[in-house]
C-alpha cells in the first residue's frame, strides 16, 4: 500500500468511538492498516492484480484465492476507513502470489440511527449474527472483517491479522469456476450463471453460494453519523444464495438462475461463487467474475 495512503485512512479513523450494535473494536483499522505495511515488508511487494471488466472468471489463474467478508454500514461513521481498506486490498492484495475475493455485506441494524443505507439487508445481519455464534464472538459489530468463514480480523494484534492472511494462502482449496453467465430469454431480471466446484475430500458436505454484488456504489449520505458525506463502497452485495450442495467427492456442475432487481444492469455486477462447510463454515473454494465488457 502507498505510503500516502496509509497515512490518509489512518487520519481518518476516529479511534475515540466505535460502530457497533452498542459495542465495537474500531482499532482494527488502524492495526489492518500496520499489517498491510508489515506484511508487504516481509513477503516483499504485493502482486498488483489487475482490476477491469473482463467477461471470463477472473480468478482461475490465481493459486491462492481468500474470501474477505467486511460488514459494514453507511450508518456508521467507523465504516468509511474500512469500506477504503476493502478497496486497497480489492488491488493490491498484502500477500504476494493470493487474491482477495471481497465482499461489501452492509447490515440493516444501522438503519434506524437517521439514515437506511439502500443497500442494507437483513439476510446480511443474519449472516453475520451466524458467523459470531458459530465463532464463539461475543457479538456483531462494524466494521468487522471474517476471512475465509473461519477467522475474524481483531484488533490490537497487528501480528495476528498477518497471520491469518499468511495461514490463508497456503490452505489448499478446490477449484471453483464461474462460466457462461447470460440474461435468460424469457425474463430479463434474471441471470443464469454456470457454476462448476471440483470434488471435495473433506469429511462433510458444503453448501455451493453465489453472491450477486454492485462492483461499485457511491451515495450521498443526507443524515446519521455520515452526514454529509459522499461514500464509495466496492463489491456490495445485493444478494447471497444458496444454489445447491457439493457432496463428499462429488462435483458440482450446474447453470443457476439469479433474479435481479427490475432495472440493475448486469454489467454493473459481480458474481462470486464459492463452497462452503454450513454453519457458517469454513471456506472450500471461491471464485470471482468481474462485470462483462
Amino acid at each position: 500500500m502507498a505510503i500516502a495512503t496509509e497515512n490518509f485512512l489512518i487520519q481518518n479513523i476516529d479511534m475515540s468511538r466505535c460502530g457497533s450494535v452498542r459495542s465495537s473494536v474500531c482499532a482494527v483499522l488502524f492495526f489492518g492498516l500496520l499489517l498491510l505495511q508489515t506484511v508487504s515488508t516481509a513477503e516483499g511487494r504485493a502482486q498488483q492484480v489487475e482490476n477491469k471488466t473482463a467477461p471470463a472468471d477472473t480468478s482461475s489463474a490465481v493459486t491462492h484465492p481468500i474470501l474477505v467478508e467486511l460488514f459494514t454500514s453507511e450508518g456508521c461513521s467507523s465504516c468509511p476507513p474500512a469500506d477504503a481498506l476493502l478497496q486497497k486490498m480489492d488491488i493490491s492484495p498484502p500477500i504476494n502470489g493470493a487474491q482477495l475475493i471481497v465482499l461489501s455485506e452492509h447490515v440493516d441494524y444501522w438503519d434506524h440511527d437517521g439514515w437506511k443505507d439502500p443497500n442494507s439487508s437483513a439476510a446480511l445481519t443474519e449472516r453475520q449474527a451466524d458467523y459470531v455464534r458459530v465463532l464463539g464472538l461475543s457479538e456483531p459489530y462494524t466494521p468487522q472483517i471474517i476471512v475465509d468463514g473461519t477467522s475474524e480480523v481483531r484488533a490490537n494484534n497487528p501480528q495476528q491479522f498477518a497471520k491469518v492472511f499468511q495461514e490463508a494462502a497456503v490452505v489448499p482449496k478446490i477449484s471453483v469456476r464461474i462460466g457462461e453467465v447470460s440474461i435468460d430469454a424469457g425474463n430479463p431480471n434474471v441471470l443464469r450463471a454456470h457454476i462448476e466446484a471440483d470434488g471435495s475430500s473433506d469429511k462433510h458436505n458444503a453448501d455451493v453460494f453465489v453472491a450477486v454484488a454492485l462492483d461499485r456504489v457511491e451515495s450521498q449520505v443526507l443524515r446519521g453519523e455520515n452526514g454529509g458525506k459522499h461514500l464509495t463502497n466496492i463489491a456490495v452485495v445485493l444478494q447471497i444464495t444458496k444454489v445447491g450442495k457439493l457432496s463428499k467427492g462429488k462435483s458440482f456442475d450446474e447453470t443457476v438462475p439469479l433474479k435481479l432487481k427490475p432495472g440493475t444492469d448486469p454489467k454493473s455486477l459481480r458474481i462470486v461463487a464459492f463452497v462452503q462447510e454450513s454453519g457458517p463454515g469454513k471456506l472450500l473454494g471461491v471464485a470471482l467474475r468481474r462485470p462483462a465488457s
